[in-house]
């Protein structure tokens, strides 16, 4: 995959007296299937990083096992990458949950989970740290559209410039704020309208056909459950889908626009299931964070998802604590 370096990523990036550099800072132009026609996804959720302790430290362990094992093209981390109250400083946690992208310059993109904006910083204040982190792609989207970080990233065709995939980026926002529905919040009318149109601007751009899309986001849509209960699925559920009381219609729009075939998401850290549910492929990723609940049994770990290039499908897997594979979608 092209990366080019920045000039401005090169100088000290300070974020909140917290400062980020190396060698190996930068910022890549774009992403691209490589030449072999695949591009490769590690997911990380539910960091829940305080304040670099010893559990912190076995997450940092985890990551970068997980990074040197699978070479990816691109990170994900999917929401609650800050472990809300207990962390003292989102600066510094930013800059050593990014520590290991960063080091191997492998460019990386995050949502926000409900517990990030507990630190005491905002979303918006936390999204322009990133920002200041090298090999960031996250943006903060437009002022108009609810929430903070709803962006589409597209992955160039392995020759050329034109976009051969998209990777949607959602702010599944945190707890209801209406008194009648209690629990977490859902994504807004704003956001799906703003989803359909990047996603009809992408069709038309490439002669009328949907691009091959994934979408990450944090809290899980109802879908889920429907998605447990299909024969296709694969992995674990040890706790219930916590999403919102509430349908949006998100999963909908998905269905209509027929771009998507797959959404990943985290919020339970010990449910690791994917299942297809009319046609698109709902997914969890695997627990990442020590600092937070687990299970005896089920070692923390990542996902991996594997694209290729001019094929609606992927594989994906788990790469787990330790090393091991446990494949879900071949």
């Amino acid at each position: 995959m092209v990366r080019r370096l920045s000039l401005l990523c090169l100088v000290l990036a300070t974020v909140g007296g917290c400062a980020t550099v190396g060698k190996n800072a930068g910022k890549p132009s774009a992403l691209q299937f490589n030449e072999d026609g695949t591009f490769k996804i590690v997911q990380f959720t539910d960091i829940h990083w305080g304040n670099a302790s010893n559990k912190d430290k076995q997450s940092l362990v985890l990551m970068e096992s997980v990074l040197d094992a699978e070479r990816p093209d691109l990170v994900v981390f999917t929401g609650d990458n800050i472990g809300g109250g207990k962390c003292l400083s989102a600066p510094r946690a930013i800059e050593a949950y990014t520590r290991p992208c960063v080091d191997r310059a492998i460019p990386w993109a995050a949502v926000f989970g409900n517990h990030d904006d507990e630190c005491r910083r905002s979303r918006s204040e936390q999204m322009d740290m990133m920002r200041a982190v090298p090999y960031c792609l996250a943006e903060p989207g437009s002022e108009d559209v609810p929430g903070v970080g709803n962006y589409v990233l597209p992955v160039r065709a392995s020759h050329g410039r034109r976009p051969a995939a998209l990777l949607y980026c959602i702010d599944s926002r945190a707890y209801s704020q209406f008194e009648a529905i209690e629990g977490y919040d859902w994504v807004r009318p704003g956001q799906i309208e703003w989803y359909r149109a990047q996603a009809r601007k992408y069709r038309h751009r490439n002669e009328g056909q949907p691009l091959p899309a994934l979408a990450f986001f944090h809290i899980p849509l109802p879908e889920y459950n429907a998605a447990w209960d299909a024969p296709t699925r694969v992995g674990e559920k040890n706790e219930d889908v916590a999403c919102p009381k509430a349908n949006s219609g998100l999963f909908a729009a998905m269905l209509e626009e027929g771009d998507v075939m797959g959404t990943f998401v985290g919020h339970d850290h010990v449910n690791d299931f994917i299942g297809e549910y009319a046609g698109i492929w709902l997914a969890y990723g695997r627990g990442t964070g020590f600092d937070t609940y687990g299970k005896d049994g089920f070692p923390r770990g990542a996902r991996v998802i594997l694209l290729a290039e001019g094929q609606r499908a992927f594989k994906t897997w788990l790469r787990l604590d330790g090393g091991a594979k446990v494949e879900q979608l071949k």
